[in-house]
């Protein structure tokens, strides 16, 4: 393989932690990763939105990606991380326990999903890494908000 092969099939990505387990986002869609900030609730929000932060002059909602996997829901304290991406044309805040790593990997270094029997999760989860002994998911942003609720937000 060619070095300039190499460099078209590398892309990076964003792995962190909620609750026991490891995931990660294309770091293209991620604009910055910030500590937590008090978050403001918003009434009446689907229970895995915490609410809005104020991210220099720009409102934004605030998804716990734990509640939103039907994990246990994250405690939003100053030890939690959240990381600013862009979720289709909507810039949003994900509620994370840490951030791990920023990996570059090849394109075929995820195998697919496999089927987990459980419907809740299958929508969010696209292929999973195995790196040592750990197990990292590759999650799919488009579906951490509904359409309806992506473009409200």
């Amino acid at each position: 393989m060619n070095a300039k092969t190499t460099e078209t099939n590398l892309r990076s990505f964003v792995a962190f932690r909620v609750g026991e387990q490891e995931f990660c986002i294309d770091v293209m869609s991620v604009r910055e990763i910030r500590g937590f900030a008090p978050i403001t609730p918003l009434p009446h929000s689907p229970a895995y939105v915490r609410g809005l932060i104020n991210l220099r002059g720009t409102v934004l909602p605030i998804v716990d990606v734990g509640a939103r996997l039907c994990l246990p829901p994250s405690h939003p304290d100053a030890r939690r991380v959240i990381i600013v991406a862009w979720i289709g044309k909507k810039l949003v805040g994900l509620l994370v326990d840490a951030v791990l790593d920023i990996m570059a990997l090849e394109d075929d270094a995820f195998q697919p999903a496999p089927d987990m029997g459980c419907e809740a999760i299958e929508p969010f989860v696209t292929g999973v890494l195995t790196v040592d002994e750990r197990m990292i998911c590759l999650l799919a942003l488009k579906n951490m908000l509904p359409e309806d609720e992506a473009e409200a937000a």
